[in-house]
């Protein structure tokens, strides 16, 4: 045999026929083996997992999924694989689906509606049990609706649909938020927000209206800044609302904009919390490590990865089930970069 030969004999895929013969039973008990399915007396079993693990053999997952037109497969689409949000939310979603004998494949949008679209194709083409998607727009939904794939939302709600969802109390967070700085005594609270029509910057937005109306303070509209996703001058724009606005307190509406404002913060030789008082949506790890700690909006990102998943395990097993939408609380966490604003404030 040539060393050619040899290498293609390597690479030839065992197949459930060749284990079954090499064992000396047939491919049915085989497969009833491997799969843990139907009756196999212990001693077969236990040679034909030996001898599977011997000659290296792997189940054929995509004809398994051909003919049962669904794999235990679950397909989950992120805006930002670099952010640390959708890190937890993935981690969650994988915990529920790995106890449940499922498992995740997951694709980063980066936040672009092409690139969801095409993310749901390639579900659809894979044959997925369903699919856990923090949308762009609500094409995708439609998508895999047309094609009968259970598709679950979280973080935001946008699609034209009926599905599952799991979102955050968004508005409460954010009016909590904004209640603590005007509590504090700060009247010229800055709000930096992602320019999306996303439900998420929606609901943070109309959190801080509402928290500055209860407290009864007007809001300057100046002081409201939109900043767009992966926007390279975010924190020119940053700086500049700190020199106009000259606000004494910044609540910044995601993890990403309150790592902006703090480099721009820090850059300018402004203190927290003695110069300007931050509050992020979102506590990421770098808050806790950076002196002052950041007070931060929590999310129970990782409960909402699990509730994802055991809401599309619950659609498998009724698809008739009426859709669900689940909505998590947040909670306010007082670190050291918030506190009371200067005298002149105050008194203002």
């Amino acid at each position: 045999m040539t060393g050619d030969e040899n290498v293609a004999e390597e690479l030839r895929a065992v197949t459930l026929a060749d284990l079954a013969r090499e064992v000396g039973t047939s491919a049915s008990t085989a497969s009833r083996a491997l799969s843990g399915r139907g009756y196999v007396s212990a001693p077969v079993r236990d040679r034909l997992l030996a001898t599977a693990d011997r000659l290296g053999y792997v189940p054929n997952a995509s004809a398994r999924t051909l003919k049962q037109r669904t794999s235990r497969v679950v397909g989950v689409v992120v805006s930002d694989l670099g952010n640390q949000f959708y890190a937890w939310l993935a981690l969650g979603i994988e915990q529920t689906l790995r106890e449940a004998g499922y498992q995740m494949a997951i694709i980063g949008d980066n936040s672009e509606s092409s690139a969801e679209i095409e993310a749901a194709r390639t579900f659809v083409a894979m044959h997925v049990a369903g699919v856990i998607m923090t949308p762009v727009g609500p094409a995708p939904a439609a998508v895999l609706a047309r094609h009968g794939v259970p598709v679950v939302e979280v973080d935001r709600r946008l699609a034209g649909v009926a599905c599952d969802a799991v979102v955050l109390d968004n508005e409460r967070g954010a009016r909590q938020a904004t209640a603590h700085l005007l509590g504090a005594g700060h009247r010229r609270v800055a709000l930096l927000v992602a320019d999306t029509d996303w439900t998420t910057d929606a609901g943070r937005l109309a959190g801080y209206l509402r928290g500055h109306a209860d407290a009864g303070v007007p809001v300057d509209e100046r002081l409201i800044l939109r900043v767009a996703f992966h926007a390279a001058d975010a924190e020119d724009r940053i700086g500049a609302l700190l020199e106009s606005g000259r606000p004494t307190a910044v609540f910044a509406g995601n993890n990403t904009l309150a790592e902006s404002a703090w480099r721009v913060l820090r850059q300018r030789g402004l203190r927290l919390p003695d110069d300007v008082s931050l509050v992020a949506f979102d506590d990421v790890p770098w808050m806790r490590m950076v002196d002052p700690q950041i007070t931060a909006v929590a999310q129970p990102t990782v409960e909402m990865g699990r509730r994802a998943a055991a809401l599309l395990l619950r659609r498998a097993s009724n698809p008739a089930a009426p859709p669900r939408v689940e909505r998590l609380q947040p909670a306010l966490v007082l670190r050291g970069s918030t506190f009371l604003a200067p005298e002149q404030e105050k008194s203002a």
